[in-house]
């Protein structure tokens, strides 16, 4: 599509109101036009008028095992009316354990369609936790009226956690291994069910008001909230992007995709664009971890997306692998309209090095990102115009309004529209509390204007407000900045690193290693602790050179860091001190690693500290 995209583009106007309490709303001029009434009407449709075409696609050896519109519509309605049968309609959500699949898909949209809201959790909940203590108390919270897993083996440990707990789960689904474990039914038996007019009716009382999922916060900020998703948060929200992405209903998308499905990036943005505008997903059995990119490469080869998401990690290591191979390079920029970042900011080295292959392939790739939340089903704002570096986030969608208010040196966001929530399932409290005075939702992000005379130039993020802290001068921290800085002079030495410094003269940091780190120290396997690593001379050396250069560049006290320490032991996911996504809780790891704080802090700085007062 080439320049078509850009030739493609709205040209749409942002207008701040500014008021008497100093905040001020940024809207679009661009009003919402009307959107659908649920996600199933989108399937309802293209299995009509595109039935042979292929939606949805997962590797099976070395071919795809592909389903059209039309047979997955059909199998979607067999299946809920298996879930009817089973008296599973109106009695709780459907949870899903296992990751992104074919049968995945069919039975989220089986359940959607007859009103029974889903939860996709996470994969790390079930077999990468040393204990199922999360996943039971989400179980516990939800009560769902029965939990699928794609292999019935696999998930044995989960499956009998989701029994034990206070009013226990009775109905299980599985697509594998069913025989394997007691009290499993196979997702075949569904499938086998012949569908009956109830579906259809079902079906036709879903109203934009009906619960479609309850979709599962990160857990940055603390225990994962229960978020209710309706059909509206959802048809609104992909309404909005076609009205400033107008190219996707032009052209089906063809996208190779490894975001899960239990994170609304994946599920709500890049599943849902899909299904909207009657292309092609491809689901990647791959992703941007060692062992796995691989196969994401070989899928990127054979599939050749138009529309291509990721979040900046995956673009860093999607890099060296494009580096390396001019074939998988010219392939993937050949075939790329869109290329489309989100989850953090891309930075700037990787930006450019993206940007020259592109020239150097010929292809003139839109980049854009946007800018959301799980609570907004998922997106606020978006780019649609030629960005010349990362950083912007664009501008509120039609029907969004961002309210701006000063909160200490910030400018904290607040959101309203069609497409946020209205409640966290069965916590009247918490809901309450993530609203202001005026009915906007606290996204606790913060963010400025690209250029205060012309709000149509964009936003760009800065950072989170319940993050920040001021040190005991009154100086206010910015820890996005901090922790921004921190990937730029460390690089691989480290993964990430907790800020601290509230109410005390100084910053410090908390490391996480990194593979340099552990390259530099002979650590291949990973096993030495962070007293161990800052004991080897090269590993001290390495990172008291880049944080004494980092210092050299600091623009006073608010961003010159005096100590730093490497974690003892990684971030634990059982404690919270990580998100499923890797996500750092800096407000949990201050907490639950507060004898390293205090040792950042020690009158005399001992041996595992490094210290450039």
């Amino acid at each position: 599509m080439g320049e078509n995209i850009f030739a493609s583009l709205p040209a749409t106007r942002t207008t701040a109101n500014y008021l008497p309490d100093g905040s001020f709303i940024l809207e679009s001029q661009t009003p919402l036009l009307p959107y659908d009434r649920c996600v199933g009407d989108w399937l309802e449709k293209w299995a009509e008028e595109r039935g042979d075409q292929i939606f949805i696609g997962e590797r099976l050896g070395e071919g795809w095992r592909a389903l059209g519109y039309r047979e997955f519509r059909n199998s979607v309605h067999r299946i809920a009316q298996g879930m009817i049968d089973l008296g599973l309609a109106d009695t709780g959500p459907l949870v899903i354990l296992s990751g992104n699949s074919v049968d995945h898909a069919l039975m989220m949209m089986a359940a959607m369609h007859i009103g029974i809201p889903v939860t996709s959790v996470s994969v790390a909940y079930s077999l990468v936790a040393k204990t199922h203590e999360r996943l039971s108390s989400i179980i516990e919270r939800l009560k769902p009226c029965a939990v699928y897993a794609d292999d019935a083996l696999q998930f044995a440990e989960a499956f009998a956690a989701c029994r034990s707990v206070k009013g226990g789960v009775e109905r299980f689904i599985a697509s594998r291994n069913h025989l394997e474990c007691d009290g499993v039914l196979p997702i075949q038996q569904l499938l086998d069910t012949q569908a009956g007019p109830e579906v259809m009716q079902r079906f036709a009382a879903l109203t934009p008001d009906t619960h479609a999922k309850y979709m599962l916060t990160s857990g940055s900020t603390g225990v994962p909230k229960i978020v209710v998703n309706t059909q509206r948060m959802m048809c609104a929200n992909q309404q909005m992007i076609a009205q400033y992405y107008p190219f996707i209903e032009r052209e089906a998308p063809r996208v190779l995709d490894w975001l899960p499905w239990s994170h609304t990036f994946g599920s709500n943005h890049n599943f849902n664009l899909v299904l909207r505008n009657g292309g092609t997903l491809y689901i990647d059995n791959g992703k941007p971890v060692p062992g796995l990119m691989d196969q994401s490469i070989r899928n990127l080869k054979e599939i050749k997306p138009n529309l291509y998401f990721n979040v900046p990690k995956g673009f860093e290591v999607l890099l060296g692998y494009l580096r390396e191979d001019e074939e998988l390079k010219r392939g993937f920029f050949g075939s790329l309209d869109m290329l489309f970042y989100a989850a953090a900011a891309l930075p700037g080295p990787i930006w450019d090095e993206l940007k020259q292959m592109c020239a150097e392939t010929g292809n003139d790739v839109f980049f854009t990102t946007s800018w959301g939340a799980t609570e907004t089903a998922p997106a606020n704002t978006n780019v649609h115009w030629r960005l010349e570096r990362a950083g912007n986030i664009g501008v509120p969608f039609p029907g969004v309004q961002i309210r701006f208010v000063p909160n200490g040196s910030k400018l904290e966001m607040r959101i309203k529209g069609p497409n946020v929530f209205n409640e966290y399932l069965h916590d009247p409290d918490t809901t309450a509390t993530a609203f202001d005075e005026q009915g906007f939702y606290r996204i606790g992000d913060a963010g400025r204007l690209v250029d205060a005379e012309d709000p149509s130039k964009g936003i760009l993020f800065n950072g989170r407000v319940s993050e920040d802290f001021k040190l005991n001068t009154g100086t206010w921290v910015c820890v996005a900045g901090i922790r921004a800085n921190v990937h730029k002079y460390l690089g691989d030495l480290v993964t990430d690193a907790v800020v601290t410094g509230h109410d005390r003269e100084y910053l410090g940091l908390m490391l996480v290693p990194g593979p340099g780190m552990r390259k530099l120290a002979g650590d291949a396997k990973g096993e030495l602790s962070g007293s161990e690593l800052m004991a080897r001379a090269a590993v001290r050396s390495a990172l008291e050179n880049e944080l004494v250069v980092m210092a050299k560049q600091a623009k006073g006290s608010a961003q010159r860091v005096c100590r730093a320490l490497i974690l003892e032991t990684p971030p634990s996911l059982e404690q919270g001190e990580v998100t499923d996504k890797g996500n750092l809780n800096q407000r949990r790891l201050l907490e639950t690693r507060s004898e390293d704080v205090k040792r950042l802090y020690a009158e005399k700085a001992q041996d595992t500290v490094i210290s450039i007062i």
